[in-house]
């Protein structure tokens, strides 16, 4: 399946089109805060060079958070408006499971049975969004955490003899002053990518498609709107 993926729930926007799971061409930015101009360019460039590899968009697979609310409102408004003018389904992906696909390529050759990874979303201070997983579990469900040490993550009974805890992410920074046991690795730059929507998305491209008058981004979290700081708002 030849497949359209947007990636905007964090500050890095990209797009991507896979075919069969594997990545063909992706357009990324790191920068932030551009996501609203950036991923109309990137759709536009990404349908220009299906059209000249005579590649058909059978579906569009969107990363449907937790995260930012702003670039999933943009990522989800892009994907419905691409859904009805392209006339094909909507696949939504967890974002903290795009995550986990970008650090299993960082450490696949290090990664063992029993470790489990631990994915971690900003959601300012010092809360993430997060979940534990393992290979063949889920440890801990996606959830908001204030992170104070190893056990807000994960309770010590239930790490079932793990070797190593990997966390990673736009979160998980400003937990390593916290985390200081020596079986929990911090692994730098790993960001949530298009590329990795489309392998998800195609091991879900059997599941019945969403709504697209009725879906809504996975927000977690109710969004609270602050005071305008600008003069002669309210």
């Amino acid at each position: 399946m030849t497949i359209l993926c947007i990636e905007t729930s964090t500050s890095v926007c990209s797009a991507a089109i896979s075919k069969d799971g594997a990545p063909i061409k992706q357009l990324m930015n790191r920068e932030g805060s551009n996501h609203a101009r950036l991923l109309p360019l990137y759709i536009e460039q990404l349908l220009s060079f299906a059209r000249a590899q005579a590649l058909t968009i059978e579906a569009v697979a969107l990363s449907e958070g937790p995260g930012s609310y702003t670039g999933l409102r943009i990522g989800t408004s892009t994907a419905k408006g691409l859904c009805y003018g392209l006339n094909v389904p909507l696949i939504p992906v967890p974002t903290l499971e795009v995550l986990c696909e970008a650090a299993k390529e960082n450490i696949k050759y290090r990664l063992q049975s029993t470790d489990l990874l631990c994915p971690m979303i900003d959601a300012r201070r010092m809360e993430v969004y997060t979940e534990v997983k393992g290979e063949s579990l889920e440890v801990k469900g996606v959830r908001a955490v204030v992170v104070e040490n190893e056990e807000s993550l994960i309770g010590e009974a239930e790490v079932n003899g793990a070797r190593d805890i990997y966390y990673f992410g736009d979160g998980a920074e400003k937990c390593q002053k916290v985390i200081t046991q020596p079986n929990w690795h911090y692994i730098p730059d790993i960001v949530p990518e298009a590329r990795f929507v489309g392998t998800l998305a195609e091991q879900r491209s059997n599941v019945q498609a969403v709504d697209l008058a009725y879906y809504e981004p996975y927000y977690l979290k109710e969004f609270i709107a602050a005071q305008s700081h600008v003069k002669g708002l309210k």
